[in-house]
């Protein structure tokens, strides 16, 4: 149990999206939509922190009625929504942009580059979209990559060769590229699809936490994350409250203040902000 003067000062609740606040239907539970708009009444603000695009986490924003900036591509982009105005960008140099489609081209990999409107791709590339597990994001067919290669937040290749991903991977790791990440995995939906994807280092949900903080000038002590998977580690590695979902990694839950009890297709968050209205009331 948390301590009730701890509840009292939250002022932001940041929640990751798949595994968290949204079921494996993409559907936010009913409790937690009531409980967030009495909490917002209360002064509280919420916000989302994601590895997807943008644009696939729009709608959710509209249905939680979110008015402060959202981190997306895990904290790659940090932008306000409703509007465009954004207060983080880390964008892909050009010169590491055409490195990775020669590379794509040489290896035979599906590729596409994440910009902040949509995931562009060529009709070389048309099996992209059905290939990806990017939930909900917008994809737009374009003729050439020639216009897009400034402005990209992440390369995305995807391929069932596992060498070739790999070896798209190490060469566009250091030496042969600076302040580069790569991150080479295997689809969780797609048997025998694997993926990487090339972003600027500098960049992790944990960062864009710490930008969107000092943007709203809320301390991290007046802060709860709710996270569940690997990439939301970055995000308890600081004195936030730390929210554990049921069916998170035994790694965040070692570092969460609290577990929750239920899962993400139980509608477990809502079970954290029970106990924060309860403390505010």
């Amino acid at each position: 149990m948390i301590d009730k003067d701890i509840l009292k000062r939250i002022k932001l609740v940041v929640f990751d999206l798949d595994g968290t606040l949204v079921n494996d239907q993409n559907q936010i539970g009913e409790e937690t939509k009531n409980l967030i708009k009495e909490l917002s009444s209360l002064g509280v603000q919420f916000s989302i922190a994601t590895g997807r695009l943008l644009s696939a986490v729009t709608n959710h924003a509209d249905e939680l009625a979110i008015k402060i900036p959202l981190i997306t591509l895990d904290g790659t982009l940090i932008q306000r929504y409703p509007g465009d105005k954004s207060i983080f960008e880390s964008h892909l140099p050009k010169k590491y942009v055409q490195r990775a489609l020669k590379l794509a081209d040489k290896y035979l990999t599906q590729v596409a580059l994440c910009h902040d409107k949509a995931i562009y791709y060529t009709e070389e590339n048309a099996l992209f979209p059905q290939l990806m597990d990017k939930f909900g994001a917008k994809y737009q067919q374009v003729f050439s990559y020639d216009n897009y290669l400034d402005g990209t937040l992440e390369v995305i290749m995807v391929s069932d060769y596992k060498d070739n991903v790999k070896h798209v991977s190490s060469k566009m790791s250091f030496p042969y590229t600076f302040g580069v990440r790569t991150a080479f995995y295997k689809s969780q939906s797609q048997g025998g699809t694997y993926y990487v994807e090339i972003r600027k280092m500098g960049s992790s949900k944990g960062d864009g936490l710490k930008r969107l903080l000092s943007h709203l000038k809320i301390k991290m002590k007046e802060t709860a994350v709710v996270g569940d998977w690997y990439n939301d580690k970055s995000l308890f590695e600081n004195d936030s409250l730390k929210i554990a979902m049921e069916n998170a990694v035994p790694e965040l839950k070692r570092m969460a203040d609290l577990v929750l009890k239920k899962n993400n297709n139980e509608d477990g968050t809502a079970e954290f902000l029970k106990m924060l209205l309860q403390a505010k009331k």
